[in-house]
């Protein structure tokens, strides 16, 4: 959690706001890759791609 805590205060001392959305949508198409992976869903995400 101090990760977060940390890249937080990266963010607003050096105010690269734009980094924020790259790394949310990292996040959620990783989200993506792992729940592709193992759920019945696989076959319908793998057609988006």
């Amino acid at each position: 959690m101090s990760f977060f805590v940390e890249f937080a205060r990266f963010l607003q001392a050096r105010k690269k706001y734009w980094l924020l959305p790259v790394l949310v949508a990292m996040l959620l198409f990783g989200g993506l890759l792992l729940l592709a992976q193992s759920s019945a869903i696989a076959p319908f995400i793998y057609t988006l791609f």
